[in-house]
């Protein structure tokens, strides 16, 4: 078996510190080549509901080559998700 595509769900949305809105992506799944052809493995505990938007009542899921690396290539939207956040004193302040 040979893995040709990454399956990718848009989620939802964020704003990044330069003010942009950015897409915030899941990858669920894969699609592999067989011996009888193309199928799909999909990560049991991606509910479709989640990606669901306002108003529709299908959602996208697209196909991108996995890189050579073994990441995909919504990886660094997902890094540029996590915000840290600010580190705690603590001291009391009084």
């Amino acid at each position: 078996m040979k893995k040709k595509y990454d399956a990718v769900v848009k989620t939802g949305s964020y704003t990044n510190q330069a003010g942009e809105t950015k897409g915030r992506f899941e990858n669920v799944g894969s699609v592999m080549e067989g011996d009888n052809g193309l199928f799909m493995i999909l990560k049991a505990t991606f509910n479709p509901a989640g990606a669901r938007q306002e108003g529709k009542d299908s959602i996208i899921v697209s196909f991108y080559e996995p890189k050579s690396d073994g990441q995909s290539p919504h990886q660094e939207a997902k890094q540029n998700a996590y915000q840290p956040q600010p580190e705690l004193d603590d001291t009391i302040p009084f």
